[in-house]
């Protein structure tokens, strides 16, 4: 497989040269799940007048995730080494299928000229919808998200080994009135050391959405283990079953501190394929 450079994150395949930005990340969530904490136990009477402001804000913080989940700010995830967003290089050239032609579709399965290997998979519907947290889960529209992932056998196009002239499993769409954006693509394979999932970024606008530094939000959907579980056994995933069974949300690097707000919730069947979705707030 060909190596990226500049900018490497851990993930399977992956150099440790990222391990120190990854681990930042996840330790400034686990710092934010114990401000809140300790903001609850100020609530119940372990906190001083000086407190109180705070522990006002974290209670009805608290009140607003529970009782209108959709409206949280979804967490801050590791891009991982692969995005393909000019943030890294593959063989010293910039990786960055943002400026391709043809890159903003919605059929992400088959690559955009000049490449064209189309991916082959159980097919997978894909419906994100962007939400304000500050404006009551208001929609946002004419925003542009950019997802990628792997393909069956676990690679991702521009930089794994085979695939390096491919763009495939990579899109950008604009959101709706409704907040929406939809991406026909296929169920991603699992390999060793990550759980099944999605990388998205967040852009204001189709303009912006041409390199990694103009992005918003970074992050990472995950899919419901069991339905990955039926999908690997129904063939052409290579080892994606036995890797699975190696792994949980527990030791993911990225969803053992918490995957509420990032499962998609996924209906369908291997025959008929599948249809994920989820809310992101920002």
């Amino acid at each position: 497989m060909s190596q990226p450079s500049h900018h490497p994150h851990l993930e399977p395949h992956d150099d440790f040269g990222g391990l120190a930005r990854d681990l930042r990340v996840l330790l400034e969530r686990r710092r934010a799940l114990g401000w809140m904490a300790g903001a609850l136990l100020a609530s119940c009477g372990g906190g001083g007048g000086s407190d109180s402001a705070s522990t006002s804000s974290s209670t009805s913080s608290t009140t607003s995730s529970s009782t209108a989940s959709s409206c949280s700010v979804i967490p801050t995830e590791t891009e991982g080494p692969y995005p393909g967003d000019g943030s890294n290089t593959v063989d010293g050239s910039i990786a960055n299928a943002l400026t391709l032609a043809g890159i903003v579709h919605s059929d992400i399965r088959t690559s955009v000229a000049p490449a064209s290997a189309t991916a082959t998979g159980v097919p997978l519907t894909l419906t994100l919808k962007l939400v304000s947290t500050g404006n009551a889960c208001a929609a946002l529209s004419g925003y542009a998200i950019y997802v990628w992932h792997c393909d069956a056998q676990g690679r991702y196009s521009l930089y794994s080994s085979g695939v390096t002239g491919e763009n495939y499993l990579r899109g950008v769409q604009v959101t709706a009135s409704d907040g929406t954006v939809s991406f026909t693509t296929i169920f991603p394979g699992c390999y060793a050391g990550r759980v099944p999932h999605i990388h998205f970024e967040i852009y204001a606008n189709t303009a912006a959405a041409t390199s990694y530094v103009n992005k918003l939000k970074t992050s990472q959907l995950a899919l419901p283990l069991a339905t990955c579980a039926t999908v690997y056994a129904s063939g052409g995933y290579g080892n994606s079953a036995a890797n699975l069974a190696t792994e949980s949300f527990a030791t993911d690097m990225v969803f053992s501190d918490g995957v509420s707000q990032q499962l998609a919730t996924l209906t369908g069947s291997v025959a008929a394929g599948y249809a994920a979705s989820l809310t992101i707030g920002i």
